[in-house]
């Protein structure tokens, strides 16, 4: 087979990205075990949940969760699925703030957990802004003066359903799905933390 075949190259793209047998790797230290490294798991589980129910959402349009008991059934899901996300998120970033996850050359592991979740802020507050009831015009209302306050006003109009929409469903998505993945490939490069008074183990 030739060198310069695509498949060998991105063969070789993916092995250089990440260690071979890391991907998916079958065995873990046994630190693993402890609870506080189900957390981020949970969060990934929770994050693709919020995916499908916001694409089942946006089939119907802006307005069919409030009439439709389908609707108020997967809205539900998407509104709890987000609370859980969050939930699992900030216990996974405290609990390896307090491990200092950073060691070990795993700065930029760290780096993208903490842009994920600054990014996941606004994706929900976003999503606040889009319910088209009473709750989201107060909450437009409200934030614009604080938008308007720091300057960006003129170009994020959280009184803009069909802008704040947009940046819901597609671009903050779009933004928190990248970084996920980047920082789940780094995790899988480095290899997880091991807490502070354990040996470190190379993947």
């Amino acid at each position: 087979m030739s060198t310069t075949s695509w498949t060998v190259r991105l063969r070789d793209r993916i092995a250089h990205t990440v260690p071979e047998g890391q991907a998916l790797p079958d065995r873990q230290p046994a630190y693993v075990a402890s609870w506080i490294y189900v957390f981020g798991v949970l969060t990934l589980a929770s994050f693709l949940v919020v995916l499908v129910t916001g694409c089942i959402l946006s089939l119907g349009g802006i307005e069919w969760w409030h009439t439709s008991s389908i609707g108020h059934y997967v809205n539900s899901l998407h509104l709890w699925s987000v609370e859980l996300f969050f939930f699992f998120m900030v216990i996974h970033l405290w609990g390896k703030f307090w491990m200092a996850a950073w060691r070990g050359g795993r700065t930029l592991t760290w780096v993208t957990g903490v842009v994920t979740f600054l990014a996941s802020v606004g994706t929900a507050f976003t999503g606040y802004l889009v319910q088209t009831n009473f709750d989201s015009q107060w909450i437009s209302t409200q934030a614009k003066d604080g938008m308007n306050s720091v300057g960006i006003g003129a170009f994020f109009n959280v009184t803009n359903t069909g802008q704040m929409l947009l940046f819901h469903v597609v671009l903050l998505p779009i933004a928190v799905g990248f970084i996920t993945v980047a920082h789940v490939i780094l995790v899988r490069r480095k290899g997880v933390v091991p807490p502070i008074d354990a040996k470190e183990v190379s993947a």
